[in-house]
């Protein structure tokens, strides 16, 4: 999906500034766009460059036996569809078709859509065109290739042996409807995975809002208990 990978980092300046204070180790990773390259280019390049930064940890005075997701929009799409396809062997997703070593802790996925298929066919959004920035990412319109769909989406790959998730996304998203997270939640539940989902009263698709007390507080307490 078409997104500014640093975008968010700009409004999220006090939830940046704990991650620093409390000692933890910030990478951005980058990818290629669904412009350049269709799905799953992007999780492919997700997945080596926490390769490469797993394998360097020791260069850059890094723990890489404790491993945290954070991701916005595409970029929370991108942090669940890899913590959750990480202890499969899903060999589409890996450059060279080769797994990588490296094991997800937990997962702070922002507003990213976690199921293609139900979004597809929600009456709040508008993506079943070829120019919609899905039907961009998986090379076709999600209802005439739900295969496609399917495979891109987080929700496949949920099973009892995933990271836990801390879920957060604005009551009136206009872009994502917050039942993605709502439906990504109950999935976790169902398969007894340890999440947490805060719905963002009156918050949009982005902004500020996101940046409050109270989620920095839920959210460094989540670090604290699954990053032990």
């Amino acid at each position: 999906m078409l997104n500014d990978k640093y975008a968010d980092m700009g409004y999220m300046k006090n939830t940046v500034r704990g991650f620093i204070d409390s000692g933890y180790a910030l990478a951005s990773i980058d990818y290629r766009y669904s412009t350049e390259a269709v799905f799953p280019a992007q999780i492919q390049d997700c997945n080596q460059a926490l390769e490469y930064l797993y394998q360097h940890a020791q260069e850059y005075n890094i723990d890489n036996s404790r491993i945290a997701l954070i991701g916005f929009s595409a970029g929370g799409h991108l942090a669940s569809l890899l913590g959750l396809s990480n202890n499969n062997s899903v060999t589409q997703f890996y450059p060279a078709a080769a797994k990588p070593h490296f094991t997800i802790k937990c997962v702070l996925d922002f507003y990213g859509p976690s199921d293609f298929v139900i979004l597809a066919g929600s009456p709040d959004t508008s993506i079943n065109n070829e120019r919609n920035p899905v039907s961009i990412l998986l090379g076709a319109m999600p209802l005439k290739r739900p295969d496609l769909a399917k495979r891109a989406s987080p929700v496949t790959y949920i099973d009892k042996n995933d990271p836990p998730f801390f879920i957060v996304q604005g009551e009136k998203d206009e872009s994502v409807p917050n039942t993605q997270s709502i439906i990504l939640s109950s999935w976790l539940t169902l398969a007894g995975v340890k999440n947490e989902l805060t719905i963002v009263p009156n918050a949009p698709h982005y902004g500020e809002m996101f940046d409050a007390q109270e989620i920095r507080q839920k959210l460094f307490g989540f670090l604290a208990v699954h990053l032990k």
